[in-house]
C-alpha cells in the first residue's frame, strides 16, 4: 500500500504545479510587449496611433501601448518612459523632444530595452534605428514653397514649439538653404514651448510689430492654425502668405480656401506603424529590418489647393472619420 500511497502524492503534487502553469493563457505568456512616446498631445499622433494599432492587429503576439506626454516636456516624457521600463515593456519608439540634452536617457534606456526614435532623431544616442522624415530634405521643400508663393522676394517669420529639437532645427535649416540667393529674408524664429494660445500670441505680436511681413511659416503642426487664426483676426488673409507643416484640420481647411499657400505633410501614420513592426522583428532575433544608416525615411508631401480633398479624404479615413 505504501508504494500506492507514495504514487498518488506524487500525482498530487504534480496537479498542484500545473494548476498555475496552466491558467497561464498562451497569449498572455508570449506577448511582447513595446510603446510609442510621443512630443506633445498634438491631433498629429492621432494619425500615428492609428499605425500602432494597425500593426498590432497584424501581430497578435505584441501588446503596444501610446503614450502622450500632458504638458510636451523632457522631465514628463522621462517619468512616462521610466514608467514603461518599470512594467516591463521590451522595446520602445520614442520622439526625443530635446535629443541633445536626452541622449543619456535614451542611452540608459537602450541597456534595459530596445529603444527607436521617431518624428525627431538622436543621431548621437545608442538608438537602434530612427523612423521618420528627412527633416531637412522636408524644410527645402518648404522653403521652395516660400519662394513659389514671394516670387519677389520679402521678409518672412518662422515659428515652432521648441528650437531644441532636432526636428525643427532641421526643418528651418533645410529653409535656409533653399532660401539661399534669393530675395527672401528671414526675420527670426519664434517659439512658443507648445502652448496654442502663446503660439497665436507670437503670430498677432509679429503682424503688428512687423507690418511689412509678406509670409508667416509654422515648423510644427499646431503653428499652421494658430498663423492662420491670428492673422484671420488681423483681417490679412490673402496678403500675409502661410507655409507650414502637418495636417490639422484647421490647416487643410485653410488650404482649401486659399489663405493658406501650402503645407508640407508628413505621414505619421507610417510612423506608428513601422515602428511597431521594427521593434517586433528586432526583439524576435532579426535585425535585417535595420538599414546600414539605422535610419528609415518616410518621405513627406506636399498638400496644396488642388489635391487637398484627396489627402483630407485619406487622412479622415486614417483617423476613423
Amino acid at each position: 500500500m505504501r508504494p500506492l500511497r507514495i504514487l498518488v502524492a506524487c500525482a498530487c503534487v504534480f496537479i498542484a504545479l500545473m494548476i498555475p502553469a496552466c491558467s497561464r493563457t498562451p497569449e498572455s505568456a508570449k506577448k511582447l510587449r513595446v510603446a510609442f512616446v510621443t512630443n506633445n498631445a498634438s491631433d498629429f499622433w492621432t494619425i500615428a496611433r492609428k499605425g500602432c494599432e494597425q500593426a498590432a492587429r497584424e501581430l497578435p503576439d505584441v501588446e503596444v501601448e501610446f503614450k502622450i506626454p500632458s504638458d510636451g516636456t523632457a522631465a514628463e516624457q522621462r517619468r512616462i518612459v521610466d514608467d514603461l521600463l518599470a512594467k516591463g515593456v521590451a522595446a520602445l519608439a520614442i520622439s526625443p523632444v530635446d535629443p541633445a540634452n536626452q541622449t543619456q536617457l535614451i542611452n540608459d534606456t537602450a541597456r534595459q530595452a530596445l529603444v527607436v526614435t521617431q518624428d525627431s532623431d538622436a543621431p548621437q544616442s545608442e538608438r537602434s534605428c530612427y523612423i521618420g522624415t528627412d527633416n531637412t530634405e522636408a524644410g527645402r521643400q518648404a522653403g521652395a514653397l516660400i519662394k513659389e508663393s514671394l516670387p519677389e522676394g520679402g521678409k518672412i517669420m518662422v515659428f515652432v514649439g521648441k528650437m531644441d529639437a532636432r526636428n525643427a532645427q532641421e526643418r528651418y535649416q533645410g529653409i535656409k538653404e533653399a532660401l539661399q540667393g534669393s530675395k527672401v529674408e528671414i526675420l527670426d524664429v519664434r517659439t512658443d514651448d507648445t502652448d496654442r494660445v502663446r503660439a497665436k500670441a507670437n503670430v498677432s505680436d509679429t503682424l503688428v510689430k512687423y507690418p511689412d511681413v509678406k509670409e508667416l511659416v509654422g515648423l510644427w503642426s499646431y503653428n499652421g492654425p494658430a498663423i492662420l487664426n491670428a492673422v484671420r483676426d488681423a483681417g490679412k488673409v490673402g496678403q500675409v502668405k502661410i507655409v507650414c507643416f502637418d495636417e490639422e484640420d484647421e490647416t487643410l481647411a485653410g488650404v482649401k480656401e486659399g489663405a493658406i499657400y501650402a503645407t508640407v505633410v508628413q505621414q505619421p501614420y507610417e510612423f506608428g506603424y513601422q515602428s511597431v513592426h521594427l521593434m517586433t522583428k528586432v526583439l524576435k532575433g532579426d535585425r535585417s529590418a535595420i538599414p546600414p544608416n539605422k535610419q528609415m525615411i518616410v518621405p513627406t508631401l506636399v498638400i496644396r489647393q488642388d489635391n487637398v480633398d484627396a489627402f483630407k479624404t485619406k487622412i479622415n479615413q486614417l483617423r476613423g472619420r
